[in-house]
């Protein structure tokens, strides 16, 4: 961690690991900026999630309503989704298993925000975007599978998906930190993720990251949720108890296991596993589930192990343009493994 401040991989950055039930490290480092004044990096720093958001929160809700038997894997998405069928006939394939695994066949990104100045028109759009493969040929990571997937909870569940993910699963556990928009009065605890030059013309912080959960007002299937290391580490003990006391285990061996349907791929539903290179590094098994976010965030968790890595950095600021969080990250758990054994 030190190494990536040093470096400018990120000005600073927080973790928290847990073994067998225990959290045997929690730590911030670095600052909120690279300016020698920036407040530094507390264990309580909150940092936005990014894409970590889809599995803490989305797929989370997915696992809860699929117990309920009110979210069908198989299901086409355009039975709750209607808007989605179009006139391209392979739309009506596409389930919510591929939506979760990736293999929806739609593309990995759209500029949404630059077309849609609102939430529905956002949404809109996004149940219109071309497919770009036949659905379950082929695994591509999809920001716009998971905005459907999380305007389907929505209307599964007839409430917005920050109030059913607070009072379903971020309460139950006690994640005080873990939400979306986080008020005003916590800006003084999360660092800025960018300076924004192009689209919002201002410095992010307090507000997500990512444009098009921003034009959806912050709350969105793919991206929004902000919270701590440690927060991020006690969702990973629930996953690694089995589910207790959200899930039932046999959810949490559905939602975490590799696909086989599609060829090559490492994804599993919501979740990813590790592939080689992985950014997990060298030494979790093959049975290891987790994910990234674009703002520098990560997740692994080894259940043959009973050990989770909750990495959190704002590496995009002031811009993305640094890969080398590509580099850091699999060093970081080699040595958090390394110093384990």
């Amino acid at each position: 961690m030190q190494q990536g401040v040093e470096q400018r991989v990120f000005p600073g950055a927080s973790a928290a690991i847990t073994l067998r039930g225990e959290t045997v490290a929690l730590a911030g480092i670095g600052r909120f900026a690279y300016e020698p004044d920036s407040p530094q990096v507390t264990p309580g720093t909150i940092y936005d999630l990014a894409s970590l958001t889809k599995v803490l929160a989305t797929t989370a809700a997915c696992m809860l309503l699929h117990e309920r038997d009110v979210f069908r894997l198989d299901q086409e998405i355009a039975a709750i989704l209607p808007q989605f069928a179009g006139a391209d006939t392979r739309r009506r394939q596409v389930t919510f298993r591929m939506l979760l695994a990736h293999s929806s066949g739609l593309p990995a990104y759209v500029k949404l925000f630059q077309t849609a100045q609102t939430r529905n028109k956002l949404v809109e759009q996004a149940m219109q975007v071309p497919l770009i493969a036949d659905p379950g040929t082929r695994a591509e990571y999809s920001d716009v599978g998971f905005i459907l997937l999380g305007e389907a909870v929505e209307r599964i569940t007839g409430e917005p998906l920050n109030e059913f993910c607070d009072r379903e699963i971020f309460k139950p556990l006690g994640l005080a930190s873990m939400m979306f928009n986080p008020p005003a009065a916590l800006t003084e605890s999360i660092p800025p993720t960018a300076n924004d030059r192009s689209f919002r013309q201002r410095i992010i912080q307090a507000g997500v990251n990512d444009e098009n959960a921003w034009v959806m007002g912050g709350v969105a299937g793919h991206a929004g949720c902000f919270a701590t290391a440690a927060d991020v580490a006690r969702f990973a003990e629930c996953m690694l108890r089995g589910g207790a006391p959200l899930f039932q285990r046999h959810t949490v061996d559905l939602f975490t296991r590799r696909q086989t349907s599609i060829p090559g791929t490492s994804r599993a539903l919501g979740w990813d596993t590790p592939s080689q290179p992985s950014q997990s590094g060298r030494y979790f098994s093959s049975s290891s589930y987790g994910h990234l976010g674009y703002t520098g965030t990560s997740l692994w968790i080894d259940p043959e192990r009973q050990l989770s890595v909750t990495l959190l950095t704002n590496r995009t600021w002031p811009d993305a343009n640094s890969q080398a969080i590509k580099q850091i990250r699999p060093a970081f758990h080699d040595a958090v493994s390394e110093a384990l054994r």
